[in-house]
């Protein structure tokens, strides 16, 4: 840490020197005041659309910077001031709002002293590029391009020189994985955008500097917004995903399901109500312990699911009971379709870990499948008890048994029950 504030200081005071022993400031007073106060104030707005990345026990601002434009037209003197003056602003500002890290002050220095050193020296190689392409086409795009390149890659090494001495870096591939984090898309937005404003404050045309700036403003808190909408869009997924997500078996809840039988309730749809539930579960669970018996839950949970298309629903309504909607199918097909997967359970046994081996566990389930029409006097609630009750007629009959019952379309119809089982 001690060998990283030293960097820091010494950053800052070799950009000094280079700063106070060049030419000055290469432009008239008036005109550096001038923009200098439209600088600052823009840099102080633009202050809030950062983003801020954290290595280690280092953040790093990735804010729009603006240095290398006002550092070409005033020179490395004219730069110094500019930044000192943002950037302890910056200091103070983050002081009294109590958000400054526990080394801002060197970090303050370090800001200073980058930016002002890796302009400096872009501001040098531009007097020095200028002339070589001053009659190619675009080459004073290609000038700016080579800079902000040159920059960009000051900017990382004098970063990797902190991360290392702190401890955050230790290798060279993380120095480079460190590097290829960078934007090339950013690295050629700032490098037109730079180049716009030198051209506009040599030319003297403060409206269309000051429209420039504005308008990466807007656009920057319009891409922010839109971001953070995003960010919290994805954040309430994520969490309703949580919410409807069974833990142990990452099929949907219970919460879920009553969920989606309201919604379902007003599709008019025809559904085959499927609830499934494993044979002397209980068992498993005292011949050998409760792991096993969540391993049989997530066997059972996986294998249900491996039968279903996406457009069925599959939830974990009990401890070893799951449900099925089956969707967009006739009777039959849902009937076949219980009875494959009752087989499938029936022939697809587990391995699990027991007493230091692996042992093969096979287990059945018994099944109750309701079909039906949704409608306004039968409710896909009560569907679900139909089901149930025919699981439990599955049960009592033997287990690893389907029983179904075809709900006629019409209701004022007598229903005429189907027991089908195996």
């Amino acid at each position: 840490m001690q060998g990283s504030r030293i960097f820091m200081v010494s950053l800052f005071i070799i950009s000094v020197c280079t700063a106070v022993f060049s030419e000055g400031i290469s432009v008239e007073s008036s005109v550096y005041i001038k923009a200098l106060g439209i600088y600052l104030l823009f840099a102080c707005l633009y202050y809030h659309l950062r983003i801020i990345s954290r290595n280690g026990n280092t953040s790093i601002d990735y804010g729009i910077n603006y240095s290398l434009s006002i550092g070409l037209f005033t020179g490395p003197l004219g730069l110094l001031i500019f930044e000192v003056i943002y950037r302890f602003c910056v200091y103070f500002y983050k002081k009294h709002t109590k958000t400054e890290d526990p080394d801002e002050f060197f970090h303050t220095f370090y800001n200073v002293g980058s930016f002002v050193m890796s302009n400096s020296i872009a501001f040098y190689l531009f007097h020095l590029l200028s002339p070589l392409f001053k009659g190619v086409p675009f080459g004073f795009w290609v000038v700016m391009l080579m800079l902000i390149t040159v920059t960009s890659l000051l900017s990382d090494l004098f970063l990797i020189t902190v991360f290392k001495l702190t401890g955050d870096i230790k290798t060279k591939v993380e120095a480079i994985d460190f590097i290829k984090t960078r934007s090339v898309l950013d690295m050629g937005k700032i490098a037109f955008t730079n180049g716009l404003l030198l051209l506009f404050l040599k030319e003297g045309k403060w409206e269309m500097l000051i429209s420039l700036f504005i308008l990466n403003y807007l656009v920057s808190r319009s891409f922010l917004s839109k971001s953070q909408m995003l960010q919290n869009k994805i954040e309430r997924d994520k969490f309703e995903q949580m919410a409807y997500t069974d833990f142990l078996t990452g099929v949907f809840n219970r919460a879920y399901m009553d969920k989606k039988m309201t919604e379902l309730n007003q599709s008019g749809e025809s559904l085959g109500i499927v609830v499934a539930d494993i044979d002397k579960f209980k068992r498993i669970n005292d011949s050998y312990n409760h792991a096993v018996g969540d391993q049989a839950i997530r066997h059972f949970a996986d294998t249900l699911k491996s039968y279903l298309s996406k457009d069925d629903y599959l939830f974990r309504s009990g401890g070893e009971e799951f449900t099925i909607i089956m969707r967009f199918r006739t009777y039959e097909e849902c009937l076949n379709l219980a009875q494959k997967i009752r087989k499938g359970v029936e022939n697809s046994p587990f391995q699990a870990d027991f007493k230091e081996e692996s042992i093969s566990i096979s287990y059945t389930a018994s099944f109750g499948l309701f079909y039906y029409t949704v409608n306004d006097l039968l409710s896909i609630e009560k569907a679900y008890v139909y089901a149930d009750q025919l699981l439990l007629q599955s049960k009592e009959m033997g287990k690893n048994r389907l029983s179904s019952r075809e709900e006629p379309a019409y209701p004022h119809r007598p229903a005429e029950a189907v027991l089908t089982n195996a």
